[in-house]
């Protein structure tokens, strides 16, 4: 995107989208107001508190613009100085083009963008054009140009299918270009802190992943970490932690991401390679904790990430993030199975249930999280197994003596359940499968290895019959435009994800 200040413009972002726009049909739109008589093919939305003649922005758009160039040319006029504008189409960021001024009068931004061949902009049909001001904060939503042969009225957020058929079935990464056969499955995204501004892992990236994915009728969880090789900020490091605050209010406070179902805080950080860039202060159960809900501070403080988000978005979603199974890089205090994961699990859940408490004691309500994200890996190859089928893995326990009775395959869920429900104010909370496939992280194998027919057919059969655990999303779907999850991808179907792809297809036409 390009964002332009009073005194010229900042920064710039590339063309995304091509295309061909046939009909036009123009609102104006300012949320929260009412519906005026269409004329001469307009339709104005006007807040309660203001006549239509005060309607501001004005936005145009050149609908002969596309021609041989693919190009839309759209243009903004305000009567206030907006500071880090933003124009999309579809949810994908334009290029600003010029800004002018007139002095005691207006601004007038332009912006052009080509549209991409799956964009309802090159296919003459619905397109949202929204102008954002104050973007370095969290994008505002100041107005909104409904372009097509229909009127769709003002919309918050994308629209959400009618006919999609809910499933806990997901991905991580999903494949913009898959067709999910009008089922609502679920969506993991994830965003880095220290990336915010760069593309792909960035903040204007990700609402146009969110914007697609929700228009398709899925349920989005964004994973917020706070950098590459280090999933939080370290220990004791309340610089970073203020950074990382910063970073998760403008996430909550950004309109383009109101559709978002929740935000995942965190991921596998009892392990040392993610806790990279400070090795000697890794991200402790206690700290997690003091981060998440302001555990072991005054209960006064709001400097944490679940007073942070709900200040500005009451209605999203706080999961605590998964660890990483079978890692020993950190311990905790002993719960119902003494090993390295399930202690620092139970520690961090005892941690964050006490944090919960002393906020409820205070009088400070929602002080708790909404539900966790957990990691279930398959064991496919297990010795456990003793000749049964890989394919019948997920529904069979897979208890290792040789640790203290812990699962050892897909069921280690069982196990995080068990420290999930051993606590007070987290009993029966909502836990989402945010990782699944059948790479176990202490044996190294990858899916295009070892998947077996049916693993994940099994798999969302057992998940069916947990009420508690409302998704299961498949790590992962691609293409992220590299090659380092190759092995895993369902898009890219290599060695035996040809078969993990063909089954995931027939599970969402419920042919199972």
């Amino acid at each position: 995107m390009i964002r332009a200040r009073g005194d010229g413009i900042v920064s710039g972002r590339r063309n995304r989208r091509r295309g061909q726009l046939y009909l036009v049909v123009v609102v104006l739109a300012i949320l929260g107001g009412y519906w005026l008589t269409p004329i001469s093919g307009q339709v104005v939305v006007v807040p309660e508190n203001k006549s239509p003649a005060l309607l501001w922005p004005q936005m145009r758009i050149d609908a002969n613009s596309l021609g041989d160039g693919k190009k839309l040319a759209i243009q903004v006029t305000d009567v206030a100085p907006w500071a880090n504008v933003l124009v999309t189409v579809d949810g994908q960021p334009a290029d600003m083009v010029d800004w002018s001024s007139v002095p005691g009068g207006t601004w007038t931004w332009k912006w052009a963008i080509t549209p991409t061949k799956n964009s309802p902009a090159s296919q003459a049909e619905d397109a949202a054009i929204t102008f954002y001001h104050d973007c370095d904060t969290g994008c505002i939503e100041r107005g909104r140009l409904t372009v097509g042969v229909r009127d769709r009225g003002p919309v918050v957020s994308p629209p959400r299918p009618a006919t999609a058929v809910p499933t806990k079935l997901g991905v991580v990464f999903a494949n913009p270009d898959r067709d999910w056969h009008g089922r609502g499955g679920w969506d993991v995204e994830l965003t880095y802190t220290r990336l915010a501004e760069e593309d792909h892992w960035g903040i204007d990236d990700l609402a146009a992943r969110v914007y697609g994915a929700a228009s398709k009728g899925l349920r989005v969880l964004v994973r917020v970490d706070y950098d590459r090789g280090q999933s939080l900020p370290p220990a004791d490091d309340y610089l970073a932690q203020t950074e990382y605050l910063r970073y998760v209010q403008r996430l909550a406070r950004d309109d383009r991401l109101r559709a978002v179902y929740g935000y995942i805080i965190g991921s596998n950080f009892n392990a040392l390679d993610s806790n990279s860039q400070a090795p000697d202060r890794p991200v402790s159960p206690a700290w997690y904790a003091r981060l998440f809900n302001g555990y072991g501070e005054a209960a006064s403080r709001t400097d944490n990430v679940v007073q942070t988000l709900r200040a500005q978005n009451p209605g999203v979603r706080v999961l605590v993030g998964p660890v990483r199974p079978w890692n020993r890089d950190q311990d905790g205090e002993r719960g119902l199975i003494d090993v390295p994961w399930l202690n620092y699990m139970n520690s961090l859940v005892a941690a964050i249930d006490e944090g919960t408490r002393a906020k409820v004691a205070a009088g400070i309500p929602m002080a708790g999280p909404d539900g966790f994200a957990i990691q279930a890996a398959g064991r496919p190859d297990a010795v456990e197994l003793a000749g049964r089928s890989g394919a019948e893995e997920p529904r069979l326990d897979l208890k290792r003596t040789a640790w203290d009775g812990a699962q050892a395959g897909f069921r280690i869920y069982q196990d995080w359940l068990d420290v999930i429900n051993g606590h007070q104010t987290t009993h029966g909370l909502p836990v989402y499968i945010t990782s699944a496939n059948t790479f176990a992280p202490d044996d190294g194998t990858p899916p295009a290895q070892n998947y077996p027919r049916g693993w994940l057919t099994t798999a969302l059969q057992t998940i069916d019959e947990e009420p508690q655990i409302l998704a299961l999303a498949w790590f992962e779907d691609g293409p992220l435009g590299d090659s380092q999850w190759e092995w895993f991808s369902l898009s890219r179907r290599s060695g035996r994800m040809i078969d993990a792809a063909e089954e995931f297809d027939v599970l969402l036409q419920g042919r199972h």
